[in-house]
């Protein structure tokens, strides 16, 4: 490690490998439900660690526990989850009760975040050896860093134990959420209070300004609405912030360090992978109010979503689009490569796949039940260019990718190159005698740029997430096994919305975030083999693998050992 390691990235790893001891030792002790709730607790934090996952259910099993406790779960955050469950299936008295109980948890918490700032801080501008302050310069430079500490206590009481990243618009929402389970129950003064709270965060939110005027219009004559008032806790926390936000900056400006206020309430959230739904009720009636059921308003994408382009070759079949496939930026194709061309990719997979590639070595990563092989592009080309598989087929696994590439970009309308992220030709095997009462997927539902959090309805785009992925496509070799189908679901990765059964030149492509969780069901029977490829619009990820690759072609081409029968410029993403 040197100096310049991210933190997060640093204590991440640590984590991970103090995982694996917290759960070991228990297990050396006999204690399974220790174990068990070790493990859960990690994987709350971590969602996608799979060796967690596999030993969890490991444990689960052993110990007959069903009841996992999270031992490191903030009950503020807890009592706000199951008040968002009962909000999303109506039971808007159940969901009153946990979402004002998560307020006063929140509010204590908040408390007990300030006090513990009242110690010795560190300033993070001032750690070198150099730095010598006068009595006053470091009072104030302890001010500062406690100010500084308070001031984020507002980030620290959003994000989840383990996560990096805090739940957008978090406290905000609370009020959103219960001025509309009010509404629902009748509570119409209540309902007003709660709205008018959150106005103070968002004051020209129109959707919820609308709502706040119907609720004084359901109100005359029974209450005068100007003696409603925001409730005190949320104004005095805002006065509170707001002060604390301007002696940062003065101080700022003073000292002469660099200090930037961040957003933390930020309405529309910085993510790309917010999943979002209709901000209104259709079923309300035309002169009712305009309550937003989102539990995150519309995100501001940072680019504009299309697609529908030209598929570039005659040959490919367009057979459903993201409406038909009810979900955001998804196309199924088919056609892409012909029966000939799967069966020499198969051929050359047999001669160039590894067990565990790409899994340092795990030849069963996501599951015990199956058996994991892949092998990369440039694997491939190697290969072909030492004789141990015919280049021809070598080559074709190269085109095939680049086709796909250049299909995906056209499709999607996108005005910027899209470059290869990560290219890997992958089969699945279905271990004998192990398939009976399979009740686990080939690969669990997860997103390709950010960590799918279910019991938070979040995708957090963080580390160690690939979040330079903006594009994935699976492009399927054959049909010969059982099992296998491929799978979109919501967020809460249980509900299926679309399920696709691969066969030879079959291509499902889509955008990496959390608006796509997907998983592929278990194979039970034979081999499922498919060229999976992600691909990222930022050039600094570009796959190196690739970039390498492009170089065997040029050296291939140059030495006229026969151009692609595609006739692709191995340059053209350049």
């Amino acid at each position: 490690m040197t100096g310049c390691e991210d933190p997060a990235l640093l204590q991440l790893s640590v984590l991970i490998l103090l995982a694996g001891f917290v759960c070991w030792v228990p297990v050396q002790l006999n204690k399974l439900e220790e174990a068990a709730n070790a493990a859960h607790t990690f994987f709350m934090a971590n969602p996608e660690h799979m060796e967690i996952q596999q030993d969890l259910e490991n444990y689960k099993t052993m110990s007959g526990k069903v009841s996992l406790i999270d031992q490191e779960a903030r009950q503020h955050m807890e009592d706000y989850s199951a008040g968002v469950r009962h909000y999303d299936k109506e039971e808007y008295d159940l969901a009153i009760e946990f979402l004002e109980r998560a307020l006063k948890g929140y509010y204590s918490e908040d408390e007990d975040c300030q006090i513990m700032c009242e110690g010795p801080q560190r300033f993070e501008e001032h750690e070198y050896l150099d730095y010598k302050a006068g009595l006053y310069e470091a009072i104030a430079d302890h001010y500062m860093q406690l100010l500084a500490c308070k001031h984020d206590c507002v980030r620290e009481l959003a994000t989840r134990s383990g996560r990096i990243s805090p739940i957008e618009n978090f406290l905000p929402l609370h009020y959103d959420y219960l001025q509309f389970a009010y509404y629902r129950v009748g509570d119409y003064v209540k309902a007003l209070e709660c709205a008018r709270s959150y106005l103070l965060f968002h004051p020209d939110d129109e959707d919820v300004l609308e709502n706040a005027g119907y609720y004084e219009g359901l109100l005359e004559g029974t209450v005068d609405p100007a003696t409603i008032k925001p409730r005190k806790e949320a104004r005095t926390l805002l006065r509170r912030h707001k002060l604390e936000s301007h002696l940062l900056q003065v101080a700022a400006a003073g000292l002469g360090y660099a200090y930037t206020e961040p957003n933390y309430w930020n309405r529309y959230g910085a993510r790309q992978d917010e999943h979002s739904v209709p901000s209104s009720i259709s079923s309300e009636p035309e002169d009712g109010p305009r309550l937003s059921l989102t539990k995150k308003p519309m995100p501001k994408p940072d680019r504009e979503l299309k697609e529908g382009g030209p598929l570039l070759y005659s040959d490919v079949k367009f057979v459903y689009n993201s409406q038909q496939l009810n979900g955001t930026q998804r196309v199924l194709l088919d056609n892409v490569i012909s029966e000939e061309q799967c069966r020499e990719l198969h051929r050359v997979a047999s001669g160039i796949m590894l067990a565990g590639d790409g899994y340092r070595g795990k030849t069963s990563p996501h599951t015990p039940n199956e058996r994991f092989e892949g092998a990369t592009v440039l694997k491939a080309l190697k290969y072909g260019y030492e004789g141990r598989v015919p280049l021809k087929s070598a080559r074709l696994f190269y085109d095939i990718s680049e086709k796909a590439r250049r299909i995906v970009q056209s499709y999607f309308l996108l005005n910027s190159t899209l470059y290869f992220s990560y290219t890997h030709l992958v089969c699945r095997t279905a271990l004998s005698g192990q398939q009976e009462r399979r009740n686990d997927l080939s690969h669990p539902i997860h997103a390709d740029n950010c960590l799918l959090d279910p019991e938070a309805n979040e995708c957090w785009k963080e580390p160690p997430a690939y979040t330079f992925r903006d594009y994935s496509a699976l492009l399927y070799m054959n049909a010969d096994f059982e099992g296998g189908e491929f799978i979109f679901t919501e967020m809460d990765a249980k509900t299926v919305t679309a399920s696709i059964k691969p066969k030879c030149g079959r291509m499902i492509s889509f955008s990496s975030g959390g608006e796509n969780p997907h998983g592929v069901k278990a194979v039970t029977k034979g081999q499922r083999c498919a060229v999976a490829l992600w691909f990222t619009l930022d050039p600094l990820y570009r796959e190196l693998e690739r970039i390498q690759a492009d170089e065997v072609i040029a050296m291939l081409d140059q030495e006229h050992l026969g151009p692609s029968e595609m006739n692709i410029n191995p340059k053209d993403e350049l």
